[in-house]
């Protein structure tokens, strides 16, 4: 379980607030316009912002004050982060520790999650001679090694075509479910929440307007500034 509390956050002249619960094991999508707080959620809920106000909670424990890596979070990035420099296996590790130094249980940890993956046959490439679709699996890899409860996943996939993305999700949604992880992610895309959250949260302005079933918040007729967001997209699903 996430619990926001109360959480606010200023950037720039927008005042943000939060209140929101996310549930043990769900996956749920944050969509919205852009600059409206999306990333800065997840930011929080990691570490990399300190509320002005209020609680985050993980899994009952008030994590505010704890910086990133003493919270239970892994996060993938839309670059993911990935070191051209070192091999697949060597960027999957630092996932265990940052100065590649591991014992034979975590090296076998690492070789699982590369196989887990796709990349077993790969592991001693470099980022540079692999495909796109490769490297953004080098990131869920690394999350896979961290053994972390929840998942958060900031547009990671959001350079990748359509049947590359759609792979992408079915391999995070099948690791979630395995895990029981707790999954939220950010995305600007609809057909990502449709295919992989059970629940979607529209958020505007600083603010998660309604968080609802996926299929439910996108049908409603009730929220003005989701459906402009929308625009053709809603008009031609619905």
């Amino acid at each position: 379980m996430i619990r926001l509390e109360g959480v606010t956050f200023r950037y720039e002249d927008m005042q943000m607030r939060f209140d929101v619960a996310f549930p043990k094991g769900s996956f749920t999508a944050v969509i919205g316009p852009s600059g409206g707080g999306k990333s800065t959620l997840l930011n929080l809920i990691a570490g990399f912002e300190a509320p002005e106000q209020g609680r985050v909670l993980i899994g009952g424990a008030d994590v505010t004050a704890l910086p990133p890596h003493q919270r239970p979070v892994s996060m993938i990035f839309q670059d993911n982060n990935v070191f051209a420099h070192l091999d697949l296996w060597q960027n999957v590790a630092l996932g265990v520790s940052p100065s590649l130094k591991l014992d034979m249980a975590q090296k076998a940890r690492v070789e699982a999650a590369l196989a887990e993956v796709g990349l077993g046959a790969l592991m001693q490439r470099k980022p540079g001679e692999i495909s796109g679709g490769e490297r953004q699996r080098v990131g869920v890899a690394r999350a896979l090694v961290r053994d972390r409860p929840v998942l958060l996943l900031d547009e990671p996939f959001a350079a990748l075509g359509p049947a590359m993305r759609k792979d992408m999700l079915e391999l995070v949604t099948a690791m979630s479910q395995a895990r029981d992880l707790t999954v939220v992610m950010v995305t600007h895309q609809p057909e990502d929440a449709l295919a992989a959250a059970r629940h979607t949260a529209y958020l505007e302005n600083g603010r998660i307007v309604a968080l609802r079933p996926t299929a439910e918040l996108f049908a409603a007729e009730d929220l003005p500034g989701l459906h402009a967001y929308l625009g053709d997209w809603r008009s031609a699903k619905l």
